[in-house]
């Protein structure tokens, strides 16, 4: 989903996830390990580094980060999310969670070795999504974007294809396309006086879900809540009926992960790039 700079709707979505926090923990798809250990590789990461996390939500990033011996200071907007990550983080000393919002934040400690957004650097300020990072790292350190996005299978199921009717009915947009159309992700070019990009990689993987967890999954997501209360109410109901008339099935959803590495600029070599409509894919 993309932004304008000015856009409202984009303050009131990026709060919404705080309100089913453990049903966004329970059915948001994760990046594969091996995306992690790329971004470790990449990024020139070791134990013991220090990295920042933007939004981490309920910590899917930053469990495996944390895993992985970096020391991490996590940031995220919503209370009940934050909660979320503590808990699950509460066996890595070296993590910590910030109940903040990203551009209010104010580190009080020396730069950071990477920042890390894993599924919200679209949230973030465009005027700050990328001159911030770059405060924040030490000379050299590494801003890295990743994520997910939904791929459409030429063998999906009849789940899948027929689901199109209820999306297309409250004008959810069209679906998304098969993984091996959806290429490598890039910084843009606003990025790109503050970053080198050094690295683009992909990663197509598959989730189970219960159909009961599909749903709930759905009812999480920012293009259902821009729907509107109604609009929305009447999605997840057709969605709901379809899931029924199929006997409840097993779904398997495809998803194409991505990793994009950039090393920071020393301030003589930083470029004035011009600036397109901001705005990332996730």
């Amino acid at each position: 989903m993309e932004f304008m700079e000015d856009d409202p709707s984009r303050h009131g979505l990026r709060a919404g996830f705080d309100n089913a926090a453990e049903d966004y923990q329970r059915t948001r798809p994760v990046c594969p390990p091996e995306l992690f250990d790329d971004l470790i590789d990449r990024a020139g990461l070791q134990a013991g580094s220090r990295v920042i996390e933007i939004g981490c939500g309920t910590g899917q990033a930053t469990v495996p980060l944390a895993q992985r011996g970096l020391a991490v200071t996590a940031v995220e907007l919503g209370a009940g999310l934050a909660a979320v990550a503590r808990r699950r983080l509460a066996s890595f000393p070296s993590a910590e969670v910030v109940t903040c919002s990203f551009e209010d934040w104010k580190p009080h400690s020396a730069p950071a070795d990477a920042v890390v957004a894993v599924n919200c650097l679209h949230w973030i300020d465009p005027q700050l999504r990328y001159s911030k990072p770059y405060e924040l790292l030490r000379p050299g350190g590494a801003m890295v974007d990743a994520g997910c996005q939904w791929a459409f299978p030429p063998d999906a199921g009849r789940f899948w294809t027929d689901v199109e009717q209820d999306y297309r009915a409250v004008g959810k947009g069209s679906p998304p396309p098969p993984p091996e159309q959806i290429g490598l992700q890039h910084f843009p070019p606003e990025a790109g006086s503050f970053f080198e990009e050094v690295a683009s990689l992909r990663y197509p993987f598959q989730v189970g879900y219960s159909a009961d967890d599909y749903l709930t999954n759905l009812a999480t997501q920012s293009g259902t809540h821009a729907l509107g209360e109604a609009r929305s109410a009447e999605f997840l109901a057709r969605v709901r009926h379809r899931l029924e008339s199929l006997g409840w099935p097993r779904l398997t959803a495809t998803f194409v992960g991505y990793l994009i590495v950039g090393r920071r600029r020393e301030s003589g070599t930083r470029t004035v790039q011009p600036r397109d409509t901001p705005g990332n894919p996730g």
